[in-house]
């Protein structure tokens, strides 16, 4: 990432972060795919491509860079050993009462409001099987962060998608008094 002469980063935010997901083997089409699968019933006419285009308008938001930039670095350095102890034992176990690593994630959902939070916590406490199938299974990768940025990005874009369909539904709805 390359800085102007006032030290602000360039607009290439967007691409850093998407490649540092990728370099971790962040694969988006599960992620895709639970969007889909969570929102479907309430949203008949969604689509997958619709769902692809929500997952990567949350992508693009900044708070969302940033907290991708921060969780995959830190992911990173406790994969390498390059963190000082007792974090780096506690990012490489992921330990249960570790929140820094939700709350980071919250940054993101915060975003889309309260749909956004309580997606978030429950994709958070199930687990579904596409958010595992997103990450890479090969080697002691440490993911302690990125997996809930991950939660994070699908909880929003749910909600981002819930938001625009009440949306939709308001714009097409008569004037209230005309009936």
């Amino acid at each position: 990432m390359s800085q102007d002469r006032t030290g602000r980063t360039h607009k290439r935010l967007p691409g850093t972060a998407r490649a540092l997901l990728a370099l971790r083997g962040v694969d988006f089409d599960p992620l895709v795919r639970l969007v889909f699968r969570l929102q479907k019933p309430y949203v008949p006419d969604l689509t997958l491509e619709m769902c692809r285009e929500s997952v990567d308008h949350v992508v693009e938001k900044r708070e969302v860079q940033y907290a991708i930039l921060t969780g995959v670095t830190l992911d990173v350095m406790a994969e390498e050993g390059r963190l000082d102890e007792p974090l780096a034992t506690i990012l490489r176990e992921e330990r249960e009462l570790y929140g820094v690593d939700r709350v980071l994630a919250l940054s993101i959902v915060n975003v889309y409001g309260s749909i956004g939070l309580s997606n978030f916590g429950y994709l958070d406490e199930e687990r579904p099987a596409e958010l595992l199938q997103a990450l890479p299974g090969d080697g002691p990768r440490v993911h302690t962060f990125v997996d809930d940025i991950l939660a994070a990005i699908v909880a929003a874009a749910c909600a981002r998608i819930a938001h625009r369909a009440a949306d939709a539904r308001q714009a097409a709805a008569p004037p209230e008094g005309a009936r």
